[in-house]
């Protein structure tokens, strides 16, 4: 029953990508009708995931499609149905909130509207579809439909340069990990007995093949899932990609990968070795670090979120890289806990950071520009939109009683466990890698104080943020629900992670007890007497201190009417913005902290002549620099040599023609 639930979510999605080119004439009703569809997609995956997720149900087909000898196989277990419901909960967000968002380009005619929305389809429908891929044929076939329609998302509005440059640069990448991921699957083939996932699973493998496997499938994951350095397409495609794309690509693509990392790992290669963990902890640890420090950097408000993207996959790593470490060292309870934590955070991080991209897009939508330092003052222009920005900001930094706080929470717990383990590799590794995300949380908490500040709070900067006002309901509810989910999640974990318990008793073998505790209201994943937490009481309490301190503020005995006067301005005249913070000003301290994070270039043109000093900041990112920047360059130089051959004489194409066959009938016979 839910695999065929899944499969007509599929169908739907595909109907959506089928609506937009029947309807092209009919621009508005084709987006009415679309996204109709999509929603309703995503509804009943989400009714699927949650099926089968809830009932452990485990249920295979193969379709009469593909190759002669191949066909596609599809299947749902506990893991696809968990990523299932993430995918689907979210396209049917951004499903409500798409219609009123692009509306605008159904009517300026700059950009065909049924190009993103037949794109928009296939993108979600290959998501789904990798979700339920049973064999590594019908995977890769689903992996490149995703990334294929991605990439025409993020392209959409290719009269900008920026656009058709993170567009290439996002397919490039794209490329590159489908290939690797390719290689993965043909270590796993080469030894097994096919290409289905069962066959894969059996496969034999000796140490020096299964490492490969591993490193293959770590590189092609980790390119699409974003983990540093493989990072530099995020932050380039994100911003570029309409506001709903963006928190389909950030909230739930990247989980794809994620799963699919999962799978590979957990599921076929099988074996787990403490090594692959240590790399895995190490590398999203640096991820979370270095992600948060690129983004307190940003002014762009998209870039700036894509890069808490790369943070919170390296919180999702570092959950992975545990629970890898303490699986191979054969404490499977601990490693359950670090697995669902992961699993956990790669739910509230699809919530929180979707959230936050629509209310980006609801910003920008008003605002007209990416840059921070342009807004301001917009909580009173946009009140709605303002509080669930703020509920977003809370859950990424990991406050309670939000969902944030409950994943890391339980990382923590999982790597205060590393006393069990008997090696000083492992017994060094853990500390610090604690250390760097307790540092990750505090700077983001920083991060999202500035954003938050320098938006919403203050004076408006520009004219156009003085007559900006709240946008359409199908957006606000988009961002209401998201909310009320941060809430949900944050304020019953111990049912989430119930639910979630049934995934590593299935890949791992064990699961972690402290979820079937005494109370529902505690949850403890070790025991009583190291920690536990009740969030329920924990929102009741701050709601208890939240009016006791109104009350005493402001007592029933006073006049407590609200008096408007002018704010007081120390003599020097009536304030303005340009006497506010800025996003730059925040940063600085920060900035000067950690310089040796990024290559700075800072520079203060002199006042002249009818025009005032100017201060040009540009901070740079070493990967892009010193890695990529240069195998581009590289390339570009040969490819520029490569050209002189193409001389345009069809003599010289003969001679070419002719040694090419002789050449070929040298090595044949």
């Amino acid at each position: 029953m839910s695999l065929t639930m899944a499969q007509l979510a599929v169908f739907l999605t595909l109907l959506s990508s089928v609506a937009a080119l029947v309807f092209v004439k009919k621009p508005r009703f084709m987006i009415n009708v679309s996204f109709f569809l999509l929603g309703l997609s995503g509804l009943v995956a989400v009714s699927a995931g949650g099926m089968a997720l809830l009932g452990n149900q485990v249920e295979q087909t193969i379709l009469p499609v593909g190759l002669p000898w191949l066909h596609v196989c599809l299947h749902i277990d506990a893991l696809a149905a968990f990523f299932l419901f993430i995918v689907g909960f979210v396209t049917f967000v951004a499903s409500c909130y798409g219609p009123s968002y692009i509306s605008r380009h159904a009517d300026d005619g700059a950009h065909a509207v049924s190009t993103l929305t037949f794109f928009t389809g296939l993108f979600v429908a290959g998501m789904y579809l990798v979700l339920l891929a049973a064999d590594a044929f019908s995977f890769m076939i689903a992996w490149e439909l995703m990334s294929v329609a991605s990439y025409f998302l993020v392209a959409y509005q290719h009269d900008r340069a920026e656009n058709r440059s993170a567009a290439f640069i996002y397919l490039l990448m794209a490329v590159v990990g489908g290939a690797f991921i390719l290689l993965a699957y043909g270590v796993l083939a080469a030894f097994g007995d096919g290409f289905s996932f069962v066959s894969m699973a059996k496969a034999h493998l000796s140490p020096t093949w299964a490492t490969i496997a591993f490193a293959l499938a770590f590189i092609g994951f980790g390119l699409k899932a974003g983990i540093v350095p493989l990072h530099v397409w995020l932050p380039q495609a994100h911003p570029v990609a309409p506001s709903h794309i963006s928190a389909l690509m950030s909230g739930v693509m990247l989980k794809v990968a994620v799963y699919g990392f999962i799978r590979f790992v957990y599921d076929l290669l099988g074996g787990v070795q403490w090594q692959w963990g240590v790399l895995v902890l190490l590398v999203g640890a640096i991820s979370a670090l270095m992600g948060v420090l690129y983004a307190l950097m940003q002014h762009d408000l998209k870039r700036l979120l894509a890069y808490h993207s790369v943070e919170n996959i390296g919180i999702i790593y570092i959950g992975l890289g545990l629970s890898m470490i303490f699986a191979a060292t054969d404490h499977k309870e601990v490693a359950a806990i670090a697995l669902v934590a992961a699993l956990y955070h790669c739910l509230n991080h699809a919530l929180f950071k979707s959230l936050l991209f629509l209310g980006a897009g609801a910003v920008l939508e008003q605002s007209g520009q990416h840059n921070m330092e342009h807004m301001g003052g917009l909580i009173k222009k946009m009140p709605v939109t303002a509080a669930c920005f703020l509920i977003g900001c809370v859950s990424i930094c990991a406050l309670p009683p939000f969902n944030g706080f409950v994943s890391e929470w339980l990382i923590y717990q999982a790597a205060l466990q590393g006393t069990v383990l008997k090696n000083g590799i492992l017994g060094t590794a853990l500390p610090i890698t604690s250390a760097m995300l307790a540092l990750t949380g505090a700077l983001a908490i920083a991060c999202f104080v500035k954003v938050y500040g320098v938006v919403f709070l203050g004076l408006p900067r520009t004219e156009k943020i003085e007559e900006a006002h709240e946008v359409p309901r199908g957006m606000q509810f988009s961002q209401i629900v998201l909310a009320i989910s941060c809430l949900v999640f944050g304020i019953f974990p111990t049912w989430t992670a119930n639910v979630l318990n049934v995934i590593p008793q299935k890949l791992l073998g064990a699961g972690f007890a402290g979820v079937n505790g005494e109370s529902w209201l505690w949850l403890t994943p070790i025991n009583t007497q190291t920690a536990s937490y009740g969030a329920l009481p924990v929102l009741i309490g701050l709601l208890v201190s939240w009016v006791v301190v109104y009350f005493f503020l402001h007592p029933p005995t006073r006049d407590n009417s609200i008096r408007i006067a002018p704010a007081w301005d120390c003599g020097f005249g009536p304030l303005n913005a340009r006497m506010q913070y800025t996003a730059t000003s925040f940063a600085m301290p920060i900035r000067k902290i950690f310089s040796f994070a990024w290559h700075v270039s800072e520079k203060v043109e002199p006042a002249r002549i009818g025009k005032g000093p100017h201060y040009f900041l540009h901070v740079s990112d070493w990967v892009w620099m010193y890695v990529y920047a240069p195998i581009g360059k590289i390339i570009h130089k040969v490819a520029e040599r490569t050209a002189r051959i193409q001389g345009g004489d069809l003599r010289i194409y003969l001679c070419y023609s002719f040694f090419t066959l002789l050449f070929l009938l040298w090595v044949i016979v």
